[in-house]
């Protein structure tokens, strides 16, 4: 959407393709609609994998393409990635771009289903002009399942709005007060899907081990998900449901990291998970499991810290030592916003992106 809206209108005419499917993290086709930016919704085109639907989306992107003449077709998302490029090649598109968003196959699928995705990726880089990739770590994975050429590869940052993530901006107080939070108790927070791949239980499950250490902490998850239930259980098994804010789904999202004192992300897979900087950028302090991306944003011990996936002791001390260090909290939480302006900055991506199109387009032999 920020691409669609901040390239040069007067060198490019920009049109969105979408599949219906909101989910539980929520819809951007108002705010596309309000920014003005050319939207049209594909029925055919959803998440899981439906043989009937699946051919009949092929089928329509084709004639779409191929009816709207299109220079560049740049494909999101791992399902809409494959069936996207396939379509362009087959309409004839002349330049395909795609960007990684962390790699469809990963090791929590089935090992069948794995390399199918493999398999549909390998065929799809033959024909795709360049891969973006939001973390270096999915240039390696990719080249290590041999998935295109080093050559296709290009790191740009899925940025963000610096103006908008900015904590002097933010009434915290208000925030709290809204939420029912006590202004000086220590908070630790979450913004994210409650999906298989977010990881929530380990998250509570962290938290039961901060609240036993700590008894005034407060925990505030915001987002919503297939596993919502598990995670109120879950939250109840661990005696923290009364001290937890569960807000379901919110656009304020700056207002609401504001609000928390240190984040966590228990993740099992990921590409680089956009709250982490937007988290950083608020000068909240990060902890996170060792997942792709977040290598990559997080210095050890000087942005946040870092855990293997499942080590709950490890993250659970990780967050007491920040709830207990108010000092600790605003160093760290300074040296986080001060990265993410070097690398987040979306007037960058943008400029990137339109530098990759160029660059493509040139490229291209003479007719």
């Amino acid at each position: 959407m920020l691409i669609a809206d901040m390239l040069d209108r007067s060198r490019w005419a920009v049109e969105v393709l979408s599949g219906p499917q909101t989910g539980s993290e929520g819809s951007l086709i108002r705010e596309i609609q309000e920014r003005g930016i050319p939207l049209t919704i594909e029925p055919m085109l959803v998440r899981e994998i439906n043989p009937r639907k699946d051919l009949l989306a092929l089928l329509h992107l084709t004639r779409y393409i191929r009816e709207g003449h299109y220079t560049i077709v740049h494909t999101n998302s791992s399902k809409a990635g494959i069936l996207g490029r396939l379509a362009a090649r087959l309409a004839g598109t002349p330049v395909i771009v795609h960007t990684v968003h962390g790699w469809s196959f990963h090791d929590y699928m089935s090992p069948a289903t794995r390399w199918l995705y493999i398999l549909l990726e390998r065929l799809t880089a033959r024909f795709t002009d360049a891969m973006v990739v939001v973390a270096r770590s999915d240039i390696a994975k990719g080249l290590r399942a041999g998935v295109g050429r080093s050559e296709q590869y290009h790191l740009i940052r899925s940025a963000i709005t610096l103006d908008e993530f900015d904590p002097t901006k933010a009434d915290r107080a208000a925030i709290r007060r809204e939420l029912g939070l006590p202004l000086d108790a220590p908070v630790l927070g979450n913004v994210g899907r409650f999906s298989t791949q977010k990881n929530p239980l380990d998250w509570v499950r962290v938290a039961g081990r901060v609240a036993h250490e700590l008894p005034e902490c407060r925990f505030l998850l915001v987002g919503d998900g297939p596993l919502r239930r598990d995670v109120e259980a879950a939250l109840a098994a661990e005696n923290i449901a009364d001290r937890t804010v569960l807000t379901g789904l919110r656009r304020d999202v700056p207002r609401l990291l504001a609000a928390m004192d240190v984040f966590l992300l228990t993740s099992l897979w990921e590409g680089l998970p956009r709250v982490i900087p937007q988290a950083m950028s608020m000068g909240v302090p990060v902890v996170a499991s060792r997942a792709d991306g977040t290598e990559e944003v997080i210095i050890q011990g000087q942005t946040g810290y870092l855990c293997r996936p499942g080590d709950l002791d490890g993250m659970a001390t990780h967050c007491l030592q920040l709830l207990r260090d108010p000092a600790r909290r605003q160093t760290m939480g300074a040296s986080g916003r001060a990265y993410v302006a070097q690398e987040f900055d979306v007037r960058s991506m943008v400029a990137r992106i339109a530098a990759l199109y160029d660059g493509l387009l040139a490229a291209r032999p003479a007719r």
